[in-house]
């Protein structure tokens, strides 16, 4: 039977929309983040291409925590990587966020370095110690502070960066610093002294993936496959951690030697750990953290709801 042209342009439509059908759709989410060793694992996700696979193209935008909920609330991202403290800190300010996923916890990953003349917490008064606001550092200070009968007012702050903080107290400014892994690292290879670490505050800095309630409701599959695509990286470091490292690594300069060394002081969540951090540990945190911020002055007014700033569903 002879076949004419509009048949076969009608068969490859058809055929095209079957396999158009057929395709996963591809939806872009744009994650607001820094290069902290604790969100390596998205992009991992990203550069091996696991979010692909579940049907998301994910661009990572590293930016600093002060800026993220103002990209957020102007729609040039969609997610939001941080701590919860940051967290509220958004919400306090107008920008609703719901956290679906517990990230990472710090166990020794931040540091307050200090000069040698300094020995205690108590001695930080009165001295000169670069952290960045708006911020983990700053509420992290303020914690350990508090925990010590101090408040964030007995020192003198001086707004920084995490990697500039850490650079200009190695070149000899500052009396103290607050910063992070891969960061901290450059302290400890420079012999600095660490006062403290997130290993002697447990639980405290806690990194979690937040969106918008009502992208929530709109984007479920979108969210619900980020969700799936951190443990799948994360399953992926455990079948070849060297190949693993090289990648996150890369994307921080490091090696992936270094790397390793900075993942020493991160812990991932993977689903178990997820499902018992967000349904039993974080609604009692959440209060505490808001407590600290608000006596610290670090936030004006409480958030409008802290039942609403998490969902453990995607995580079940």
């Amino acid at each position: 039977m002879k076949t004419t042209s509009w048949m076969v342009g009608t068969l490859a439509a058809a055929l095209a929309g079957l396999w158009a059908a057929a395709a996963p759709a591809q939806t872009k989410v744009t994650v607001a983040m820094s290069g902290w060793t604790g969100f390596a694992p998205i992009t991992l996700a990203k550069e091996t291409g696991i979010f692909k696979k579940n049907g998301i193209e994910v661009e990572i935008k590293k930016m600093p925590t002060s800026n993220r909920h103002q990209a957020m609330a102007a729609g040039e991202v969609q997610a939001i990587t941080t701590t919860v403290d940051t967290h509220i800190l958004y919400a306090s300010s107008g920008v609703d966020v719901t956290q679906v996923l517990v990230l990472d916890s710090s166990h020794g990953g931040d540091g307050i370095v200090v000069r040698d003349a300094i020995n205690s917490v108590a001695d930080l008064k009165g001295k000169q110690v670069a952290v960045q606001y708006g911020g983990v550092p700053q509420f992290w200070l303020a914690y350990v502070l508090k925990k010590n009968g101090q408040s964030i007012n007995d020192v003198t702050s001086v707004n920084l960066q995490p990697s500039d903080a850490a650079n200009a107290f190695v070149a000899g400014q500052f009396d103290a610093a607050v910063t992070y892994e891969p960061y901290l690292s450059k302290v400890r290879e420079a012999k600095g002294k660490i006062l403290v670490t997130s290993d002697q505050t447990p639980g405290v800095i806690i990194d979690t993936l937040a969106f918008q309630p009502d992208y929530i409701k709109k984007n479920p599959k979108v969210v619900q496959a980020f969700v799936d695509s951190w443990f799948e990286a994360l399953d992926a470091i455990k079948k070849d951690e060297k190949k693993s490292f090289e990648i996150m690594g890369r994307d921080v300069n490091q090696t992936p030697e270094q790397f390793a060394e900075s993942a020493k002081f991160v812990r991932w969540y993977d689903k178990s750990g997820n499902q018992e951090y967000l349904t039993k540990t974080m609604p009692t945190f959440l209060k505490e953290v808001q407590d600290v911020m608000l006596e610290a002055k670090l936030i004006r007014k409480a958030p409008p709801s802290l039942d609403g700033m998490v969902d453990a569903s995607f995580v079940k």
